[in-house]
């Protein structure tokens, strides 16, 4: 009988690690939860490394991550469900939501909406991660220079950060998050431009073209390296070792983000990792911006201006290469191939601690 009350308790603990809808079952409510927006396979991985090296430096005993997605999306969750599974995972679990969604029912309750509550209610912050391009049509544009691969992925962030940060679109709506002023929200690359976009933002659709007027590959290339978000070298010359992406300098602004709020020199210049040919054009509602390109054409930074602990970068500052030696690539065909981590220094590795450290405090306070 003994053997058998195992078999079943077995078996419980194990449907609550797998299940794919997290919040619909039995979960500890003393524990407190961060929502991973995307959870793919890559991005529990780099959450990984982030909490193994201490860099999200958060006690995984009382804070557990729940992966958010929706079911129309065009990845595969069941990889990411058979990833935390075969290797034992206990602190990763994920939710799935449904619900019709389109561009013309995101800013506003639809039927997704009583789903997102109940996982705002139950969780203390949320990340979003890296992607491709939003379809313009939701911040009421045409699509002139989008790639749109994943539509139903995008239609769902927007939403999901229109309900919880409100937006100009519907200046009636109640944001969940008027009911936890100190809910945690932070994005990287996309998840900015997402944030900006849910709260009535625009977005450039190519850099190059709409900032620089440059549409041939010579003629961006031209801009110079320290104003490229990403590395068109690549389209080039046939090089493996020619890196897609630009590392490259951002300037802090007179907003006290970066200085008061995360204590460092105004004056400093970091290197970061940057990967996208799209940015802000129109700040979203209640936003400033915390940080600029070298020429001060491109965002790089936004807080917003009540909710303290909702900010967002448009480099990529959770690249685990960025600190520590891992492969070797090069910018230029004749550079010399070095590491990413080599590349931007010892003070810039700092500033991305130092990014990461703030992270952490804030979510350690949350309740």
């Amino acid at each position: 009988m003994k053997q058998f009350s195992l078999f079943i308790l077995l078996i419980i603990l194990s449907l609550g690690v797998s299940s794919q809808n997290f919040f619909n079952e039995s979960f500890n409510p003393k524990k407190k939860y961060l929502i991973l927006a995307n959870p793919t396979v890559r991005n529990i991985k780099v959450v990984q490394y982030l909490v193994s090296k201490e860099l999200l430096d958060i006690n995984t005993n009382k804070i557990k991550f729940v992966g958010l997605y929706h079911d129309g999306q065009k990845y595969d969750f069941s990889k990411t469900k058979e990833y935390i599974e075969n290797k034992g995972l206990n602190n990763f679990y994920l939710h799935e939501v449904s619900g019709k969604l389109t561009d013309k029912n995101l800013f506003s309750t639809n039927e997704c909406s009583d789903e997102l509550k109940k996982v705002f209610g139950y969780s203390i912050g949320v990340f979003f991660f890296g992607g491709p391009d939003i379809p313009p049509s939701v911040y009421n544009e045409e699509n002139t220079l989008s790639v749109v691969t994943d539509p139903v992925r995008h239609y769902f962030e927007a939403t999901f950060l229109f309900h919880l940060l409100g937006g100009s679109q519907n200046e009636g709506f109640l944001p969940f998050i008027e009911k936890k002023p100190r809910y945690f929200v932070t994005g990287f690359c996309l998840g900015l431009q997402t944030i900006n976009v849910a709260t009535g933002g625009t977005l450039i659709q190519d850099i190059p073209t709409e900032v620089y007027n440059a549409t041939k590959n010579s003629d961006i290339l031209a801009i110079g390296r320290k104003n490229l978000h990403r590395n068109y070298w690549q389209n080039t010359v046939n090089d493996t070792q020619i890196m897609g992406i630009n590392l490259h300098t951002i300037r802090f602004s007179a907003h006290p983000f970066f200085g008061k709020t995360i204590k460092m020199a105004k004056g400093w210049q970091p290197r970061v990792y940057s990967s996208h040919h799209q940015a802000i054009d129109e700040l979203g509602k209640g936003f400033a911006v915390t940080a600029w390109s070298p020429d001060n054409k491109i965002i790089e930074g936004i807080a917003h201006e009540k909710y303290r602990n909702v900010f967002a970068v448009q480099f990529h500052p959770e690249v685990p290469a960025l600190y520590e030696n891992m492969y070797e690539r090069k910018f230029h065909p004749e550079d010399k191939p070095m590491t990413y981590h080599q590349m931007i220094g010892r003070q810039s590795v700092r500033f991305h601690q130092e990014y990461w450290k703030h992270i952490s405090k804030v979510i350690k306070k949350l309740k």
